[in-house]
């Protein structure tokens, strides 16, 4: 029998409930709320475990969800872009699952005035609960409006904790070098790179996983074949102009993103190049564009749907319980995706 953990109250908390029945902290919550079938079995040893362990679910919390539906409100900017898309396909998964409801607010630019303004907007539509993208919560983490907020707040694709936000996300460092490695073991020495924005996690810890494995393999790192991007598909044109038109062009370039790859792409081919055999292309997310163009984007897939059904699924649990327990971040896996492009 799993010991009982007890919040710093003394009551006993619903992971407790879920750790000795032996089922996830979610299955707990849809029991005692009734939001979903639960098969007999499971429901009546969680009714036991509740009434063994004397579980007394926050009254505030539960008086707050009987007033209403779990509201999600979710933060985007770019309504074009393939990992809105994706994002949005496993919080309405979770969330007509569960029934919670979903609430959308554009965001004009990633700024800090421009999302505590899509956020106020959402709870003032009746958000109870808040999922981001990476952008909108290296702004956020640690700031007034967090604290201010008293709501669940989660962010998907996210490899670096934050301590006041719920994360899941993919190692975006090994991912990257994983990359590196395939290439030079392909016998690639003089490979480009076209980082995502730096002032996100995902763009530092790409870029530091292309160091690291050109490092690991003793090969010079050259700041020339070191472009800058910010995941559209205009920076990976720049960044592929740039590179290709070098003295020495590199033989293969890693673009941080597929959009970006994608550019790189067609700079390629107005210049006449053959990929791979002139110059190799890899991308990274597998978003649809991958196998849209020719050839085929060899990426990383990682699956920030199931990244943002997880977060919405904790979303709903911890708007209904009001505690803050099971896990706060999860690292999920990824995929070296390996296509005619390398």
């Amino acid at each position: 029998m799993a010991r009982t953990r007890r919040r710093s109250g003394g009551g006993v908390t619903i992971q407790a409930v879920a750790d000795h029945v032996g089922v996830s902290a979610m299955t707990v919550s849809n029991v005692i709320n009734g939001v979903r079938k639960v098969g007999d079995e499971t429901r009546d040893a969680v009714l036991r475990a509740v009434e063994e362990l004397e579980y007394k679910p926050n009254a505030a919390a539960r008086a707050l969800a009987s007033a209403g539906v779990t509201c999600i409100g979710l933060v985007y900017q770019n309504a074009q872009n393939a990992f809105l898309s994706a994002m949005l396909v496993g919080t309405l998964n979770a969330a007509s699952r569960l029934g919670a409801q979903v609430v959308i607010r554009k965001c004009d630019r990633p700024d800090m005035e421009e999302a505590r303004a899509a956020i106020q907007g959402l709870v003032r539509s009746g958000a109870n609960a808040i999922l981001l993208s990476p952008a909108y919560a290296e702004l956020l983490s640690g700031s007034a409006l967090v604290a201010a907020l008293r709501i669940p707040i989660a962010v998907i694709a996210q490899g670096m904790r934050s301590p006041d936000m719920i994360t899941v996300g993919i190692d975006e460092t090994a991912a990257a070098r994983a990359v590196m490695q395939m290439l030079i073991e392909k016998g690639h020495q003089r490979i480009g790179f076209v980082t995502g924005p730096l002032d996100q996690f995902s763009g530092v810890g790409r870029l530091a996983g292309y160091r690291q494995a050109l490092d690991q393999h003793g090969l010079q790192i050259e700041e020339e074949l070191i472009r800058p991007g910010d995941f559209t598909f205009e920076a990976g044109l720049r960044g592929g102009e740039a590179l290709l038109a070098l003295p020495r062009p590199p033989t293969a370039i890693f673009a941080s993103n597929d959009d970006m790859a994608a550019g790189v792409s067609s700079i390629a081919h107005r210049r006449g190049l053959a990929v791979p055999h002139d110059v190799a292309i890899v991308g990274f997310d597998d978003a649809p564009i991958a196998v849209k163009i020719w050839p085929p984007l060899t990426t990383v897939r990682h699956r920030v749907d199931l990244m943002a059904e997880w977060a919405t699924e904790v979303l709903v649990m911890r708007h209904r319980t009001g505690e803050n327990t099971g896990d706060q971040a999860r690292r999920v896996g990824f995929e070296l995706i390996v296509r005619e492009s390398a």
